[in-house]
């Protein structure tokens, strides 16, 4: 019976001790000050996101902090804040993802006063008038009727491929949610999901440049008005196994063929392995960069796109950024490659020779040669992902979120790790979490059809270019459009433009 109590008593303490961490995970303050910094960053995390948001009312998480930050509040009307902010020449927005929300902002430290009272005000006292609802709601499904569906194909499949690889889990649908789901949110829908999620006890509070302590007891204070509630904790679903090559075609009357593939990952950046793996992408993908392999092979030497990546986590809105940014981070991620608007006419041969590299690399690793001088490069091109403190802040928030001890920075924790790998340790890691066989495909094409039946028939994909090649360009041409892709017709889905995200 003594033992059964004891046993008893450790597990209980083990529960507590585990308990008792994740609340000061949470409420504990993330500071990086910086007396050379005029600048002042702030970054609010609320442990809540798209994950929580009620079946058929998707959209609900990313719309109430929206609605905080674009919206009025009960001291000063929407309007009346722009013109405040203006000649401050500052600004706040928010951020919600799967499972963070972040409320930022950043200001000049003369104006940190008349800054910081409207910042704070957007947090503790959302107005959530009718008007705003309905603009920011309207914006909202305007985005997705309008600039999803019909401005960027390749937002577009990289979409539709997230939705695709985890549906039926709690990430399979955008922040952002569905038409139908926005328009059945109501106000007070909006209202109880801020007083549940956005509480006292569910925050973390993150500063950066040059402030003083006491601005940090001030924003504890103040948020401290936020209503009674406790630490958001939600188990998350697995994503269901892929078992060979899925498609999901979006029909679509487009000019070209925008194609992005991928499936899950079993690794996070507080795994040993991480930094390896950032290796192998950096030198399969890297975003942006015109030297890396699958950039090298399909818009270098035969010039059909404008670039071809890959990604071991989340990159949002990868059309219009350089870098990755933080505060999107997740417990499931995946592995995907990006390819880049092509010609109808060369879709197949894009997705063979994507599929081909990704084969080759995953059979025989990469180069001593490759694996040298990625090294090198990344090392000093990962600078770039975090310039302002700012984006430092961010990173150090994700730090958090993953349980990395970074000793509180994170850039310069990854760089050491690039630095201390090897080529075995690259190579490894590809095998262990990368693979060619089980893979989902979103394709936003015209004619899906007829790229079904190719896809399933494995017909020949010649190809045909406006300038001369090398002959060693054409030669290796004759092998990847025979390159076979074990196609089944019972895992092809079509479905139209106009339906996705209905």
């Amino acid at each position: 019976m003594r033992k059964l109590i004891l046993y008893s008593f450790i597990v209980l303490s083990f529960i507590m001790l585990n308990f008792l961490k994740s609340i000061s995970q949470i409420n504990s303050e993330i500071l990086m000050p910086s007396p050379s910094d005029p600048i002042i960053s702030f970054r609010i995390w609320f442990k809540v996101g798209s994950v929580n948001d009620p079946v058929g009312k998707e959209g609900l998480a990313a719309l109430t902090a929206n609605l905080m930050v674009d919206g009025s509040t009960s001291k000063n009307k929407y309007e009346v804040i722009v013109d405040k902010l203006y000649p401050m020449a500052s600004s706040y927005n928010s951020k919600t993802d799967k499972e963070m929300t972040v409320v930022y902002g950043k200001t000049h430290y003369d104006n940190l006063e008349d800054f910081y009272k409207l910042f704070i005000d957007a947090i503790i006292h959302p107005a959530f008038n009718n008007d705003d609802f309905i603009r920011v709601k309207k914006q909202y499904i305007n985005y997705i009727e309008k600039n999803l569906r019909y401005s960027s194909d390749e937002e577009l499949a990289k979409a539709v491929l997230s939705n695709f690889i985890f549906e039926g889990t709690e990430y399979s649908h955008l922040a952002s949610g569905t038409v139908a789901s926005l328009n059945a949110i109501t106000l007070e829908d909006v209202k109880n999901f801020y007083k549940t999620y956005f509480n006292k006890n569910n925050y973390q509070i993150g500063l950066a440049g040059n402030f003083e302590e006491k601005l940090n007891e001030k924003i504890k204070k103040d948020l401290s008005q936020l209503s009674d509630g406790s630490i958001n904790g939600l188990a998350l679903s697995q994503p269901k196994k892929i078992n060979g090559c899925e498609y999901l075609f979006v029909e679509k009357n487009n000019d070209a063929t925008a194609i992005s593939f991928g499936f899950p990952i079993e690794i996070l950046r507080n795994s040993k392995d991480f930094a390896a793996l950032w290796l192998f992408n950096s030198w399969f993908g890297e975003h942006r960069n015109q030297s890396s392999h699958l950039y090298q092979v399909i818009r270098e030497k035969r010039g059909m796109n404008y670039g071809d990546y890959s990604y071991i986590e989340t990159f949002l809105n990868g059309g219009r950024l350089e870098v990755p940014q933080p505060n999107n981070p997740r417990h499931h991620q995946i592995f995907e490659v990006w390819i880049r608007p092509v010609k109808h006419e060369h879709r197949h041969f894009a997705l063979r020779a994507a599929l081909r590299e990704l084969h080759t690399v995953v059979e025989n690793g990469i180069t001593k040669s490759d694996f040298e001088q990625t090294q090198k490069f990344l090392y000093k091109y990962i600078l770039h992902y975090a310039p302002t403190s700012m984006i430092r802040l961010g990173y150090q928030i994700d730090s958090r979120f993953y349980g990395v001890e970074d000793n509180g920075d994170y850039i310069e924790y990854l760089r050491k790790n690039i630095a201390a790998l090897t080529l075995e340790d690259v190579n490894n890691s590809i095998k262990k979490y990368i693979q060619f066989e089980n893979i989902k495909f979103a394709i936003v094409t015209k004619d899906s059809k007829k790229f079904a039946k190719d896809l399933i028939d494995n017909t020949v994909s010649p190809v045909t270019y406006s300038t001369p090649k090398p002959i060693e360009v054409l030669e290796e041409d004759k092998i990847i459009e025979n390159f076979k892709i074990k196609t089944d017709i019972t895992k092809i889905k079509i479905v139209e433009v106009e339906e996705m995200f209905k």
